[in-house]
């Protein structure tokens, strides 16, 4: 089934409540969203509030992907806050519910990100990887390019450092 997408929707306390269980649910998967399985609730919600004020806010914006009425996939468009980066942004929190990985909506909501990304005005967009997930892959085969490496830069476990991999797509001049 196709994505229905729904970009800077109203955060309802019940919206709210079903992003947090999506990005538990794709933490404790093995997603790289920011933890490290286990993760519950009231962990993603230290990182999810000021997320969320960051979009009520401003100035980042939401991008939801709907299966059905099931909310499956999101991403944020994040401002850089920077005058002398106004012309791309960041991709945050790219994530899609495990129980349907493999369908093809990451594909798709990588490819509305694009097509909105050039309807923003902006003329790329960039997105960090945590390295030894093969997740660079994904990007490169949507036409990310891997323009840097942090290396060791995300500790996930003692012991267990992993490179930030840095990817850019070049949407063209806005």
């Amino acid at each position: 089934m196709s994505l229905r997408f729904v970009l800077d929707p109203d955060l309802t306390p019940r919206l709210r409540a079903e992003i947090v269980d999506l990005w538990v649910d794709v933490s404790n998967a093995g997603g790289a969203v920011g933890f490290v399985p286990p993760v519950e609730a009231d962990d993603v919600r230290v990182i999810a509030d000021p997320t969320f004020a960051g979009i009520a806010d401003g100035p980042d914006r939401l991008l939801l992907g709907y299966d059905g009425d099931r909310l499956v996939a999101l991403l944020i468009f994040s401002d850089n806050r920077f005058p002398l980066k106004a012309h791309w942004c960041v991709l945050k929190r790219v994530m899609v519910h495990p129980d349907t990985q493999g369908s093809g909506h990451g594909s798709t909501l990588m490819a509305e990100a694009a097509r909105l990304g050039r309807a923003f005005g902006h003329e790329a967009l960039h997105v960090t990887v945590r390295g030894g997930l093969g997740l660079e892959k994904f990007y490169a085969r949507l036409g990310y390019r891997e323009v840097g490496r942090l290396p060791g830069a995300l500790r996930v476990a003692p012991g267990d450092d992993r490179d930030e991999i840095l990817m850019w797509l070049d949407l063209g001049p806005a």
